[in-house]
């Protein structure tokens, strides 16, 4: 239980401290994605529940995954780089 908050933790740091390059920022996410995912599947296996929400927590994590690479792909080919600052949100 505690390691998957040691998890979850390390990679909240690791998205605060990298957050120039939008590679590493994406994966620091999918890590804390997966972190959530330990924790829930040992809640669901401690109190006997069904894991369908586990496989749909899942699909979305590919879901924002795929939207997260898609991204980068339209960064390098728009702009030839791939860093948080050139994306503008407003």
């Amino acid at each position: 239980m505690f390691f998957c908050l040691f998890i979850f933790f390390s990679g909240l740091m690791s998205l605060f401290m990298v957050r120039t390059h939008f590679l590493l920022s994406l994966l620091s996410l999918e890590f804390m994605l997966l972190s959530i995912y330990f924790f829930s599947y040992f809640f669901f296996f401690f109190f006997f529940y069904d894991f369908y929400f586990v496989i749909i927590y899942l699909i979305l994590g590919v879901c924002e995954g795929v939207i997260g690479l898609s991204l980068i792909v339209y960064l390098v080919r728009k702009f030839s780089l791939d860093y948080l600052d050139s994306l503008v949100l407003c």
